[in-house]
């Protein structure tokens, strides 16, 4: 047996000899020698084995405001990994070069690094954090559980985040989730028809779900992203279904970032979605009761600020991925004492795997 096989946490053996997954909601039934969707599960003996435990093809130090994270310990530098791998195949992927790849035709790609080597290069780089981010986190479960254990385990403990896109069995977040700091969802649309096209993907109540699940039960900071694309999700019902699901199930101060789509894949056709569009989400999450907007893939535009909802000060001012001032005192804002749903540092004894 290839000795760089790790056996998988979470799926059922059957008597014909096959495995079902059990890590995202896919639930795959794998036959001998073959891959489950995601391209790194294989069934080996009648036993599933992830391809791309320790197994990494990106490592860098980015801004926490790059995931995009804009209540989360901001202004810092998080570590930032990514394998191969994907259990959506969206048709607008701007990363498919590793989301969209096969593990055992793409090893080329891929490099070794142990869990326990991440709190070392994270702090010789100035990175408060670690994030599983640029392919999917869900498939990459038993990486994850024991890196973010390394990571709390560390002196000064280091920060956790999954930037995922939310499709997660609820077995797998009861895994993962106690051991993450922050959970930022991509939520591409509100209706199981806007999933089916921009996803492959049929059943989108698990991702709702699970990010409901990440903040109520694990006590992750969680933030949504929409990326807006023209003619698919920009429609005003999509627009306002999301943010008041997000106020109702998630809190009116979890911050909505609505991205500007560009042209990519097979959506090269479509237009860059107008500013004016993002603008328009701002005011539906407004209407809808949420306190943070943010419009993104628009450097400069004012919307990229935090706002104090209470005395309506700016209390971070950003340029892109720049954080320029931070008026914020645990959390709240420091010319009023307004809470903001701001994360700034670990609590002490949680989170500790």
């Amino acid at each position: 047996m290839d000795a760089s096989l790790h056996e998988g946490l979470l799926y059922e053996t059957r008597p014909d000899g096959k495995v079902r997954c059990r890590v995202c909601p896919r639930l795959c039934i794998i036959a001998e020698g073959k891959l489950g969707i995601c391209k790194t599960r294989i069934n080996t003996g009648g036993k599933c084995y992830t391809l791309i435990y320790g197994k990494v093809c990106t490592v860098v130090a980015d801004p926490i405001e790059k995931k995009p994270l804009f209540h989360f310990f901001p202004g810092t530098q998080v570590l930032s990994l990514g394998s191969l791998g994907c259990n959506m195949r969206c048709i607008h992927c701007q990363n498919w070069q590793i989301a969209h790849a096969n593990v055992r035709e793409d090893t080329g790609q891929l490099r070794e690094l142990a869990p326990e080597k991440l709190p070392p290069i994270a702090a010789a780089n100035d990175c408060e954090g670690v994030a599983w981010t640029y392919n999917e986190p869900t498939i990459w479960l038993e990486y994850s559980i024991d890196g973010a254990k390394a990571c709390h385990t560390h002196e000064p403990p280091l920060y956790t985040v999954f930037v995922t896109n939310g499709y997660i069995t609820q077995e797998s977040l009861d895994l993962v989730g106690p051991l993450l700091d922050a959970y930022r969802v991509d939520i591409k649309g509100f209706r199981p028809e806007t999933y089916r096209f921009l996803a492959k993907l049929k059943d989108v109540d698990p991702i709702f779900a699970a990010a409901a699940a990440a903040k109520h039960k694990h006590g992750c900071h969680v933030e949504v992203v929409t990326n807006v694309i023209p003619t698919v999700n920009d429609d005003d019902e999509t627009l306002r279904g999301i943010a008041a699901w997000i106020a109702r199930e998630l809190g009116e101060k979890t911050p909505w970032h609505v991205t500007r789509f560009f042209p990519y894949l097979e959506l090269d056709y479509l237009p860059p979605t107008p500013i004016e569009t993002l603008e328009r989400a701002v005011q539906i999450g407004r209407e809808e009761g949420l306190k943070f907007i943010y419009v993104g893939n628009v450097p400069g535009h004012p919307n990229e600020n935090t706002v104090c909802p209470g005395c309506r000060r700016v209390v971070v001012r950003r340029d892109g991925y720049q954080v320029e001032n931070i008026d914020v005192r645990e959390g709240r804002c420091a010319f009023c004492g307004e809470d903001l749903n701001m994360v700034q540092s670990l609590v002490a004894g949680e989170k500790q795997g």
